[in-house]
């Protein structure tokens, strides 16, 4: 069961699920030639490449069941040549969804203003 690990945020032009399921963290961890702890010590940090987001974001995606090709479309369409300001917080949330779960009586409207929030820390490190 994954519920507790799945992620629902807006992406593109609707909501969506994103999971980090075990294949996907070990596509995950291929396509780096990182583990996970050093995947998500990355982001914290943000010393990662730009497209770790993107395939973090199309991973998720694929994890929760949408099939590869329409989330490699919707990655080209929506997270690709857009600031990464814009893109990191969902990369960083699907992977913290997967690292320390979900708090599942969390609201949408939670979700936005802790989204909202994350945004606002990551705009005000980069300063």
């Amino acid at each position: 069961m994954t519920d507790s690990i799945t992620l629902y945020a807006f992406f593109g032009d609707a909501e969506r699920a994103f999971t980090l399921t075990d294949p996907m963290i070990a596509e995950l961890e291929r396509l780096t030639d990182l583990g996970v702890g050093a995947i998500y010590l990355k982001l914290v940090n943000h010393a990662h490449p730009a497209k770790l987001l993107k395939d973090i974001i199309r991973l998720g995606l694929i994890g929760a069941g949408t099939a590869p090709e329409e989330a490699a479309q919707l990655c080209a369409a929506y997270a690709e040549n857009r600031p990464l300001a814009e893109v990191f917080p969902l990369a960083f949330d699907i992977l913290e969804a997967r690292w320390n779960g979900v708090d599942e009586s969390e609201t949408l409207e939670d979700v936005a203003r802790n989204a909202e929030a994350d945004f606002e820390r990551f705009v005000g490190a980069a300063a």
